[in-house]
């Protein structure tokens, strides 16, 4: 397959977080029919409900600075899918990935023929067994993989991690995992299996308990949440004060790979993670897709003194009512918008939780313009509500800075 034949063959599965289906046994049945990839190098797992990106891509600066060659998988990708599968720093070329897609799909194709498997792998378990193809390819030492949804039944489970990494759970995809604390903390805590290292970020006090109710089943002593003052240490080049939560994930599993302190120093330092508080000339953009990670953003909104604008947009089957109790009382002007993706809120959904000075829109661009237009000069113009809203508007916002100089 060419490379637009292979993302058109991936969509074709269905939509990643419509057509999700839980399970290990496709993913351990695919990896096993590709000569297993995942035993090729030490996989580092990240699980949580918000900071398992900005923590995956923190750890993965931190290996850089130590020479080590690492291959990182998150999800879900901005722009273009070869965001998903980075080797060294960079991402995937289209070329290689349609080639490792190419392979996925025929012992995917091939286990189905011979009725090994019931049904084809789905997106997300495809995309996971191209990355970890890709990482054996590119002779990874390192492979850290950020969780798609859960832990227990996730397809990243199923690539056998040594090092676990769990950053902080909060309330979100209750369709799937439970609609209490508890529930969702167990199905992340999941991921800790006998003989992994578990690093364990700070939590509630309920999701805490089942973390470690789990590690002492499985026999595993976890590495617990030090205090800020640890991650006060080091400087930090992403934004945000929940990162210095994140930080202290990324280190600690950094010093459990053997990684000296100068390079998680200089890795923090250089760490770069678009779309989660990205400022980019007059704009501010952050996925913050749920309560907790809506509030995250408005601590960090409330240090600043700026005209805000917002443009949100996000998902039906987010906490709307939360998120815009949190958000929308600090914006001198809200802008809703659509987002193009079949779970999209409507704009008159969005506009029943909103009060004051509210514009709808019915695209993103037309969103980016209005803001543009109606924002002062001295004005801040903050994108949020949902990393599928950051990844569309984010190449134009790009294109329109670099115009204006």
């Amino acid at each position: 397959m060419q490379f637009d034949e292979a993302v058109t063959y991936l969509l074709g599965l269905g939509h990643e977080t419509l057509a999700i289906k839980l399970g290990l046994r496709n993913t351990e049945l695919l990896l096993e029919a590709l000569d297993n990839p995942e035993r090729s190098f030490t996989v580092v797992q990240i699980a949580g409900t918000n900071g398992k990106g900005s923590t995956a891509t923190m750890l993965d600066s931190i290996c850089h600075a130590a020479g080590i060659k690492t291959g990182l998988y998150t999800s879900p990708h901005l722009v273009s899918i070869t965001e998903r599968i980075r080797i060294s720093g960079s991402d995937i070329s289209q070329e290689d990935f349609a080639r490792h897609a190419t392979t996925v799909r025929a012992v995917a194709e091939d286990l189905l023929e011979r009725r090994e498997i019931e049904a084809l792998p789905t997106f997300f378990e495809h995309v996971t067994a191209i990355a970890l193809v890709a990482f054996r390819e590119a002779g990874v030492e390192v492979a850290i993989l950020e969780t798609g949804l859960g832990g227990r039944l996730d397809s990243t489970t199923a690539a056998g991690a040594t090092i676990v990494g769990i950053t902080q759970i909060a309330m979100d995809h209750e369709e799937y995992l439970g609609d209490t604390l508890t529930s969702i903390a167990s199905e992340k805590a999941a991921a800790i299996r006998p003989g992994v290292t578990a690093v364990i970020g700070k939590q509630e006090p309920e999701a805490l308990e089942v973390l470690l109710k789990r590690c002492e089943e499985v026999g595993v002593q976890p590495s617990l949440e030090p205090g800020r003052d640890f991650s006060r240490k080091f400087r930090l080049s992403l934004r945000g004060a929940h990162q210095i939560q994140n930080a202290s994930v990324a280190i600690r599993i950094a010093e459990a790979l053997g990684i000296s302190r100068d390079a998680i120093i200089r890795g923090l330092k250089t760490t770069q993670h678009p779309g989660r508080l990205e400022s980019i000339g007059p704009f501010l953009l952050d996925g913050a897709h749920n309560p907790a990670g809506a509030k995250a953003l408005r601590d960090y909104l409330d240090e600043l003194n700026h005209p805000l604008t917002i443009i949100f947009g996000a998902m039906r089957d987010k906490k709307l009512d939360r998120i815009a109790e949190i958000l929308f009382p600090i914006a001198d002007l809200l802008i809703l918008t659509p987002i193009d993706n079949p779970r999209s809120a409507s704009v008159e959904t969005l506009a029943l939780l909103a009060h004051g000075t509210v514009i709808k829109t019915s695209s993103s661009a037309e969103a980016v313009r209005t803001a543009i237009a109606q924002t002062p000069k001295d004005g801040l113009i903050c994108v949020a509500g949902s990393l599928y809203l950051i990844g569309e508007t984010r190449p134009m916002i790009l294109k329109l800075v670099e115009e204006t100089g």
